[in-house]
């Protein structure tokens, strides 16, 4: 029988069948969803996906709605597969999807959401800033892959330790710094890193995306301290503890 979701809702969402689930480091699940068809939709190095984890008609999912929905930025692109990037040890707290991204299995069918989201480089600016942790790296990825190669690209990537470091696509003018058992939540790490960055005198832009506070710190060094205009910085808080949704 025809899931209902999928009829009502046939222009926004796909089914596909996961192909591969394989770490890309000790914390970091990649998962590749296969349509069999064209994705009819449009999509921009950055956005992201919502998983329907639970079947929304069922009995818990019409008890828990807000359990149904796991969002996951795209790490790759394709015209018939999708491969995202799910962290196994964020704040989720152990929810509906910490297990899905960490049961996902070759051969599941999975429905999902049509990509979202603004969260995209600027063509007009000068260099671009890249600036969050292992969830923001997801989305980074993409945004740096897809830009030309003459543009300039600076960031500083932090995670838990150097086997934790997600590839990127142009390592070079990227500085990492590493946690070592501190928190991810108003990371001074991360602070730190951007603070002895050695940028261009003039502003770029930035996107500074991962946990909301220390998203709100970033932001607020490089508009006090670096006199950047708030409009040369996206930010994008993907989690903080205690809440879900921030997508």
């Amino acid at each position: 029988m025809r899931n209902p979701l999928t009829s009502a809702f046939a222009r926004y969402i796909m089914e596909a069948t996961i192909t591969e689930a394989d770490l890309v480091t000790p914390a970091m699940r990649r998962i590749r969803l296969e349509t069999g068809g064209p994705i009819p939709f449009p999509y921009s190095p950055g956005q992201h996906v919502r998983i329907q984890t639970i079947d929304p008609f069922s009995p818990r999912g019409l008890l828990r709605p807000l359990e149904t929905l796991r969002t996951y930025t795209i790490w790759q692109y394709e015209p018939q597969a999708i491969e995202l990037l799910a962290h196994l040890y964020q704040s989720d707290g152990g929810g509906v999807g910490l297990r899905w991204a960490s049961g996902a299995r070759p051969g599941d069918r999975v429905t999902f959401w049509r990509h979202q989201g603004g969260f995209c480089t600027r063509e007009d600016a000068a260099y671009h800033l890249f600036i969050g942790e292992e969830t923001a790296s997801a989305a980074f990825a993409p945004m740096i892959r897809a830009l030309d190669g003459s543009a300039r690209v600076y960031g500083v990537l932090e995670s838990e330790s150097p086997q934790d470091d997600i590839p990127m696509p142009r390592p070079h003018g990227l500085h990492r710094v590493h946690r070592h058992g501190t928190s991810a939540h108003y990371s001074k790490t991360l602070l730190a890193g951007v603070a002895g960055l050695d940028l261009p005198a003039e502003p770029g832009a930035a996107y500074i995306a991962g946990e909301a506070r220390t998203c709100q710190m970033i932001r607020d060094h490089l508009v006090r301290d670096r006199r950047w205009p708030r409009t040369s910085i996206k930010v994008k808080p993907f989690w903080t503890p205690g809440k879900r949704g921030l997508h």
